[in-house]
């Protein structure tokens, strides 16, 4: 059972062919279905989440319901993706799953689940950590669009330190406390995500989806550049 997280900002790569990096990944989870294995596909809002929460926060101070636009935004990218790998004849489950439960559930009918966020509060980071628990994941996969885990924002300290391992404990303290942050915010990895992974000492790896192939070799379980959180 492999559950990846892939980061709303993949689906708007900054290259001119944006359906090549979807393509790809519909190739990927073709050959991981054909091996046999069962993949969760967790996705996230990127920017149409950002713009939404920036056009209603003149009018709704509320989080939770800020939260309930983004959550709607990572079910359109996961609606995007779903029909894709549809229209590829790739058997995956006829509705977005709203529960982690749910798509656990699903991932006994089918081999693909694509699912987005289920509640505010809760980040797809959140989302898939908890569905790789649910269906006893051997770790989980957070494709983002950074190179690795940072001591600091590289695009705001170009000197900020990477690293290659870390601990989960060590991830806490780069990510902040367990806190839900402000709709709309965004670190590395949900530092609630990384709480939920330490208690059920779920490794992490975390990569660079844009590059694709570092998607499919995480996948498969080889050498891939990125962090490996245990």
């Amino acid at each position: 059972m492999i559950v990846v997280a892939i980061g709303g900002s993949l689906l708007r790569p900054e290259v001119e062919e944006k359906h090549v990096w979807l393509d790809h990944l519909i190739t990927i989870v073709r050959e991981r279905v054909a091996a046999g294995d069962r993949l969760g596909l967790v996705i996230g809002g990127g920017a149409p989440a950002r713009e939404g929460i920036s056009l209603a926060k003149p009018l709704i101070d509320d989080d939770y319901h800020l939260d309930k636009i983004g959550i709607a935004a990572t079910r359109l990218n996961a609606t995007i993706i779903r029909e894709a790998l549809t229209e590829a004849s790739i058997s995956v489950s006829g509705i977005i799953p709203t529960s982690v439960n749910e798509a656990a559930q699903l991932l006994e009918e089918r081999p693909v689940v694509v699912m987005g966020g289920t509640e505010p509060g809760h980040t797809t980071d959140a989302v898939a950590i908890r569905l790789a628990i649910a269906v006893n994941a051997s770790k989980c996969i957070i494709a983002t669009n950074v190179e690795k885990v940072f001591s600091e924002d590289p695009r705001k300290n170009p000197n900020a330190k990477s690293f290659d391992i870390l601990t989960h404990e060590e991830l806490q303290q780069i990510v902040g406390p367990a806190e839900h942050k402000e709709a709309g915010k965004s670190s590395v990895v949900d530092p609630i995500a990384v709480l939920e992974a330490t208690k059920a000492n779920l490794e992490l790896n975390i990569i660079d989806g844009r590059k694709i192939e570092r998607i499919k070799h995480t996948i498969l379980g080889s050498d891939f550049e990125g962090t490996k959180i245990s």
